[in-house]
């Protein structure tokens, strides 16, 4: 991208401008449709693709300005937004709202039907994160942090809290861990329709390992090193893998693990007490279990990682623990994700519709934005104006809503 890049360009590589015609197509057939069955609606007229990036920008504010709803925006209080309200009226931003839709008809036949009014956008999403972005070598697998602001929380009202459902989906990312970009979703819903949905597999291994695979299936032959929590990590998969070129190292737990195959004695805490930095390994071909001692223990299953080679990990009161390396670079990489997730994460959309498929659409945004930051940080537009990611946000909602003063505000 060149140096003249703006925050628009950046978002458009995911969401570009035939994705924004096809959403005012499809929102303009449901209309239609809406209507011819339940009568005429006098207020409303087609949308045009300037309205549906302004509305898009309408609802990407509350990401960087909280409020409890969109439509605060257009109040007298104190979560008002007058610097953007005057761009279209309230009456016309929820009469899009209304008929706001991806796909406007039911298909005859789909392999993930309750997620049939999202599924061509995430399927376009997702070809556009591997197409713009290559990532390191070594990445994670794991459930990102989607959930409310506690903070924030704390200022809704008792009437909104009520209306704010829990959700309905579970969400699994492959994220880049130099970067915090991420590569690939997975979206599954936990109230099953069909065989996608949840209840099918509810609490058993299959789910994370067909998750785990899904999230894979584009990286076979690259020698990526994957990290994984323990509900992935187990035996099979990683031997699995492994097949494909795709190294893993997992933490195990006995309580959320697959531990079918894993050595007993392994996974039990001896008589006597170890000390702390102590480690335990038992090897099979390529694959290692690792037993580690650390006020607890932690074990690990890798084939990543030479069980002979040690580590350090670093704390600030007790200085220097050494360790196996694969458990150094567990700890490592994934400390970064929780550092991003913890400073990401509250760039989330946080208008919240009661509807799943707009609740998924909208966070799948956020991601897109995100990842939109990310590129931009790596690219000559950031040394020439080095935005933060607030400023970012505010700045795509100027451009969204085609304000003449594109600057952040201050």
């Amino acid at each position: 991208m060149p140096a003249t890049a703006t925050a628009m360009d950046f978002f458009q590589l995911f969401v570009p401008d035939n994705c924004i015609q096809n959403m005012v197509a499809q929102t303009n057939m449901y209309a239609k449709k809406f209507q011819e069955r339940f009568g005429s609606d006098e207020g409303w007229h087609p949308v045009t693709a300037q309205e549906m990036k302004a509305f898009l920008g309408f609802v990407t504010s509350t990401s960087v300005h909280r409020c409890e709803s969109v439509l605060s925006i257009w109040s007298s209080g104190f979560f008002s937004n007058r610097s953007i309200a005057l761009k279209m009226s309230q009456a016309r931003f929820e009469k899009i709202l209304k008929y706001f839709h991806i796909v406007a008809f039911r298909p005859s036949q789909g392999s993930n039907q309750g997620l049939y009014k999202i599924q061509p956008f995430l399927d376009s999403l997702q070809q556009s994160f591997s197409f713009t972005f290559r990532p390191s070598q070594t990445q994670v697998l794991h459930e990102p942090l989607i959930d409310e602001d506690p903070v924030f929380i704390t200022t809704c009202t008792e009437r909104e809290l009520r209306k704010r459902k829990k959700r309905k989906f579970s969400l699994w990312v492959r994220q880049c861990t130099s970067t915090g970009f991420i590569c690939q979703i997975s979206v599954r819903l936990k109230e099953g329709q069909g065989t996608d949905g949840l209840a099918t597999l509810k609490n058993k291994p299959q789910l994370h390992s067909l998750v785990a695979k899904q999230l894979c299936q584009n990286i076979s032959g690259k020698n990526t090193i994957i990290f994984t929590g323990p509900s992935i990590t187990s035996l099979s998969l990683f031997t699995e893998f492994s097949k494909q070129d795709i190294y893993c190292c997992g933490l195990l737990s006995t309580r959320k693990s697959d531990c079918t195959g894993l050595p007993q004695s392994m996974l039990v805490c001896g008589s006597t007490p170890a000390q702390r930095g102590h480690s335990r390994v038992m090897m099979k071909g390529s694959m290692s279990l690792i037993s580690w001692y650390n006020k607890g223990h932690f074990r690990f299953l890798t084939n990543a990682y030479s069980p002979t080679k040690q580590g350090m990990i670093i704390k600030r009161k007790s200085g220097e623990i050494p360790c196996p390396l694969a458990v150094e670079a567990f700890a490592a990489h994934l400390s970064y994700i929780c550092k991003y997730d913890d400073k990401y994460s509250k760039y989330f959309i946080f208008h919240k519709p009661n509807k799943t498929w707009q609740q998924v659409f909208w966070l799948s945004i956020s991601i897109a934005i995100n990842n939109a930051y990310i590129l931009y940080k790596m690219s000559d537009a950031y040394t020439v104006k080095r935005y933060s990611r607030a400023q970012f946000g505010e700045r795509l909602v100027r451009e969204l809503l085609d304000l003449d003063d594109c600057s952040p505000t201050q």
